[in-house]
């Protein structure tokens, strides 16, 4: 491909504005005669000319909903009770110890660990990899699995 041979939509060039009456978009500018829109600085959003604005006449709900992922937290304790020798946040979901398999979960020393388990979960603390290791098992971190999407396209 030649540089002369590439087809290119040609961009429109920006008139210059109010440079007089023979300019063709003289005198005011397309901005009309006096008031707040013809001055040279804008309004900002929201503004209603010193009226107060509806968003401070409106009331507001208290409260705030963050949609950030909590990280839930199971203890050494909770994982006796589950048989299998690899425990990843399918298998915590599936024995209902974590609300879904799509959350984070964080491993934290609460009660005994006396069977060799392979931990695959996001985050563990220190003193709960100790007890995992002391068991005879291990701990892997791995990242949070991507959630399905509701309706998939076909």
């Amino acid at each position: 491909m030649k540089f002369n041979e590439l087809s290119v939509d040609r961009q429109r060039k920006h008139g210059r504005v109010g440079r007089g009456i023979s300019a063709g978009r003289g005198k005011t500018a397309g901005r009309g005669t006096k008031g707040q829109g013809s001055r040279k600085s804008t309004v900002r959003t929201g503004f209603e000319g010193g009226q107060t604005p509806i968003y401070m006449r409106l009331p507001k709900l208290r409260g705030f909903t963050s949609h950030h992922l909590q990280t839930e937290n199971v203890y050494t304790g909770d994982l006796e009770k589950i048989k299998k020798p690899a425990i990843d946040t399918v298998v915590l979901a599936e024995a209902g110890i974590i609300s879904n398999p799509y959350v984070n979960v964080k491993l934290i020393v609460n009660g005994t660990l006396s069977t060799k388990k392979i931990i695959r979960l996001q985050s563990a603390s220190k003193a709960a990899i100790k007890a995992v290791e002391a068991a005879g098992g291990s701990f892997e971190p791995v990242s949070r699995l991507a959630r399905q999407p509701k309706n998939p396209q076909k």
